[in-house]
């Protein structure tokens, strides 16, 4: 995994791009318009961070996240049960 903190872009970036080797995540997208002076011209465009995974690294984070979310699940059901016992 690489970050890439305060990427700008004068194309607003997709949240999620996958190519042949890599998936990239933009997060915190910001329009950004900055005036220009008599030494730099100004800025307008998107300001963001910027994570690339490989394939299997991305994988691997879903899988995680997804088992996490089933395990909330099943507490979920569990305290329901728990209730309706309570409530019959």
């Amino acid at each position: 995994m690489k970050q890439y903190q305060k990427v700008r872009s004068v194309q607003q970036p997709e949240p999620k791009v996958i190519d042949e080797f890599s998936v990239w995540i933009s997060e915190n997208i910001t329009p950004v318009s900055e005036p220009g002076t008599d030494e730099q011209p100004g800025f307008g465009g998107y300001e963001y961070d910027l994570t690339q995974y490989t394939k299997e690294e991305y994988i691997n984070l879903i899988s995680e996240k997804n088992s996490i979310l089933e395990k909330q699940v099943i507490d979920t059901q569990l305290a329901l049960c728990e209730v309706y016992e309570i409530l019959g």
